[in-house]
């Protein structure tokens, strides 16, 4: 008798090319094709490791992560980072190529929609291939014959199924999206809440970076990553990561409900100590800047470190630079420097058992 195959519960994603069909029926074939590997290479890379791979579906990219792997800020990171990766290379493309046949001129008609739910389902081997199957991965792709895309102006969105949203500690209302209840063949009612892409990659585009360089920094370190970047960045943002690396760190108590992002505060614990930290800027997965205000030296006196990752000579990498903002915490940095870079060193050499485990 064969055995059967556990059920496993997770996060299921479906990433899907918006106007694909309409554009494969009005420009060549052997073009069209070539772009829908490059912008689908583009996605797949983009969800990797943080999600992994199912298979492509055409246009469409299904993914999943197993309970546990991903948190709420992770997941909606991952989503608006592949967007953002999607639309620069559209960008790119444009930009780079000189043909003007209708592959390549219609180029901007393309988009891009995702679609999450946290269900259960049970991973077979098919053929000797992976395939998911269970009631919520056929949920996961009726949502993308559904109506939810109505609820925003834009062609590009998120639709998160409230059990999603419930499952992750997720308030659609304080994540600013948008309610809206579809009702699918075979499957009824479902209620989803829309995040607007086109408007948070105009957002992104707009705003200003807050970036300390390698010239303005009064102290920097580079350190090699054993593992793929979006896994560091998780280790070094999830509030309930940071203390099993951070040495004087016991606790972090988060400030601001919905997501980490710009103007997020956290209070972290180094035993009774209090340290307020502001998210100053935060571009998944490449790079965030804090800053830590330091009242008792003065008005306007804080700290900004900057945490840049990124693929190096020999693989991934980690770049902390550090600026005082203020001659009263310049001072004080270089009275101190040498006891704080040793507990950088400590913190990161406990970090690195973390990921070889």
């Amino acid at each position: 008798m064969q055995t059967l195959t556990a059920s496993q519960t997770g996060c299921l994603l479906l990433a899907d090319i918006t106007g694909y069909t309409r554009y494969l029926g009005a420009t060549e074939l052997e073009h069209a094709q070539d772009v829908l590997a490059d912008l689908l290479e583009t996605l797949v890379a983009t969800l990797q490791p943080v999600f992994t791979l199912s298979k492509l579906e055409g246009d469409a990219c299904f993914a999943y992560a197993e309970a546990g792997r991903v948190n709420p800020t992770l997941i909606l990171d991952t989503v608006e980072a592949g967007y953002f990766a999607f639309r620069r290379r559209l960008r790119d493309i444009e930009h780079a190529t000189t043909c003007d046949c209708n592959a390549c001129v219609l180029i901007p008609s393309l988009d891009l929609k995702y679609f999450v739910h946290h269900g259960t389902y049970v991973a077979r081997r098919i053929a000797g291939t992976e395939e998911l199957t269970g009631s919520d991965v056929v949920l996961v792709h009726r949502l993308m014959k559904g109506e939810a895309g109505s609820a925003v102006d834009n062609v590009a969105f998120a639709v998160y199924t409230l059990t999603t949203l419930d499952e992750f500690g997720m308030d659609a209302d304080i994540l600013e999206f948008v309610s809206f209840t579809e009702n699918l063949a075979d499957v009824g009612e479902v209620e989803v809440a829309v995040e607007d892409l086109t408007k948070r990659w105009e957002f992104e585009n707009e705003r200003n970076r807050v970036f300390v360089t390698e010239q303005q920094a009064d102290w920097s370190k580079t350190i090699p990553l054993p593992v793929p970047v979006e896994v560091a960045w998780d280790f070094m943002t999830d509030p309930l990561k940071r203390p099993m690396w951070h040495q004087q760190m016991t606790s972090i108590e988060t400030q601001t409900p919905g997501r980490i992002a710009v103007g997020s505060v956290n209070h972290c614990m180094h035993g009774p100590d209090l340290i307020i930290e502001h998210v100053a800027d935060w571009r998944p997965f490449s790079y965030y800047t804090t800053d830590y205000p330091m009242p008792d030296l003065g008005d306007g006196e804080f700290w900004r470190h900057t945490y840049e990752f990124k693929q190096g000579d020999s693989g991934p990498i980690m770049i902390l630079r550090t600026k005082a903002v203020g001659a009263a915490v310049a001072q004080w940095f270089e009275d101190t420097q040498e006891d704080w870079v040793a507990m950088i060193e400590a913190n990161d050499a406990s970090l690195q058992a973390l990921w070889r485990q």
